[in-house]
């Protein structure tokens, strides 16, 4: 406990009510492992749902502390294994063959974390070296009890804390958890990894492992195996030559081409999910949390980027208004002027001078002045970009974030906001109406007799008027809709 608080800065009243709440249950629960640092065990005790955030924290040392955050990075991939026999079993049941007819070699556990461990193995038949990922026993039924436990948490604070339900607990729950329910499915993850090395293949210094699907099921993924050297371990990437400063610059830089342009990303992306290959390339491994976010909202976050960027703040602001993340109600010129207090102070410096704790404080307080809720469309965006920018600080400490990231939202401004892509929407919206001309006028003469004829009942003498005014409205939507997209 004394951890955690030293590394959020508590202050002495919120310490001592901690130790008073405390004390009464500290003989109840799970002790966990002695063995383990106290935060880490803490975490591990409580359940792998509480793993997932520990994993989040231990990417951000300029929040949390540099020793709070070496703690929490056991949480990535250094957990206490499952026995490698259970594990063999479970192969061999889920893929209804024996292991040693599969494979050659099965080794013990080289990576275990709250979810899955994996073992590196080798195809009998072809002698290719293979990670076998394998889920563990009972893990659905944990996350089922710590989601049932977050729900609880959740309405607790609805009820108790008006003010919060801006944050939408109970939804942002629901979205972890279905989250949460699609990784604990390794075919969807052998389906996402297949996605995203498809979008990505072209992607230079990047490279995604195949997935072999006849070797994978809802409990074991089988996925070739990537040599390499942990994005964490400092220390090897220095000893093995690789130039940090343009691994960060690449990490961040992969991580908003992949946002912008495909509109699909690596929402796990902490240093247990990457690996530096021998060649320098960065590796990306489980693929069981994959953010998507439509084109609109690629588009408006890209203009907010550029809006940073170019310190038009004014523009930012409304963006934002635009989008329907700021009520309508609030003051678009006190926004600008709250959003040039958080771009100020950032812009233009290295990470190593830039306080993220007291940035993101601040954040939350301009969230809460301007009414702002939560958007769970966007909870896996904005969190993948604090790991994100947590592992890019790691390899390169003096990283300019706004430097690094200029090119690629530029790029993606002049592709999809500009001449072309308006083109581009017209010619789709084109698309689709010479895709329903056959059945457009079936559908209005549906529309006239459900709408005009029916629900009232009129005499024929007053049904006109009333066509000829919804051809007339009918006329000025279509009309705004092509105008708005001229324009």
């Amino acid at each position: 406990m004394g951890v955690v608080l030293d590394a959020f800065q508590a202050p002495p009243h919120m310490r001592m009510v901690a130790r008073i709440l405390g004390w009464p249950f500290a003989w109840l629960g799970d002790k966990g492992d002695p063995a383990l640092p106290p935060a880490t065990r803490a975490l591990t005790a409580l359940g792998p749902a509480y793993i997932k955030f520990g994993q989040i924290l231990s990417t951000r040392p300029d929040v949390v502390g540099d020793e709070l955050a070496t703690q929490l990075r056991v949480l990535q991939d250094k957990l206490d294994p499952f026995p490698q026999d259970v594990a063999m079993r479970e192969v061999a049941s889920e893929l209804e063959q024996p292991v040693d007819r599969l494979f050659s070699e099965f080794s013990p556990p080289v990576a275990a974390a709250s979810i899955a461990q994996v073992h590196k193995a080798k195809l009998r038949e072809t002698g290719e070296e293979v990670a076998v990922k394998v889920l563990r026993p009972g893990i659905e039924r944990a996350f089922r009890k710590d989601i049932d436990a977050f729900y609880l948490a959740a309405r607790m604070v609805e009820l108790l804390s008006p003010s919060s339900r801006r944050l939408h607990p109970m939804d942002v729950i629901a979205h972890f958890e279905g989250v949460v329910m699609g990784e604990l499915d390794l075919r969807l993850e052998s389906s996402a990894a297949a996605e995203f090395a498809a979008n990505t293949r072209r992607d230079e210094g990047f490279r995604v492992p195949h997935a072999h699907w006849f070797l994978s099921s809802r409990r074991v993924m089988t996925i070739e195996w990537a040599d390499g050297v942990p994005a964490g371990d400092i220390a090897a990437i220095d000893a093995a030559g690789h130039d940090r400063a343009a691994l960060g610059e690449r990490v961040l830089k992969l991580f908003l081409s992949h946002a912008l342009r495909d509109g699909y990303f690596h929402a796990d992306m902490h240093q247990g999910n990457l690996k530096i290959a021998p060649t320098g390339d960065i590796v990306a491994m489980d693929f069981g949390i994959m953010g998507r976010i439509d084109e609109y909202t690629r588009r408006v976050y890209a203009e907010i980027l550029f809006g940073f960027i170019r310190k038009d703040y004014r523009r930012v602001a409304e963006v934002h208004f635009e989008a329907g993340y700021v009520p309508a109600d609030r003051n678009i010129d006190e926004f600008a002027r709250a959003l040039r207090a958080v771009g100020e102070p950032i812009f233009g410096m290295d990470a190593s001078r830039i306080s993220m704790g007291r940035l993101l404080t601040y954040l939350f307080e301009v969230t809460e002045r301007f009414g702002m809720e939560t958007r769970t469309e966007l909870i896996l965006l904005q969190r993948t970009m604090v790991v994100v920018e947590g592992v890019a600080r790691s390899l390169n400490p003096h990283i300019n974030i706004w430097q690094v990231a200029q090119p690629i939202v530029e790029s993606y401004i002049r592709q999809y906001i500009g001449p072309r892509a308006m083109a581009r929407d017209l010619t789709r919206t084109a698309r689709v109406l010479a895709r329903l001309g056959p059945r457009l006028p079936q559908l209005a003469e549906s529309a006239l007799i459900h709408h005009v004829w029916e629900p009232k009942r009129e005499p024929r003498r007053r049904a006109w008027p009333r066509l000829a005014q919804m051809a007339l409205g009918g006329g000025l939507v279509a009309a705004g809709v092509w105008i708005g997209a001229l324009l």
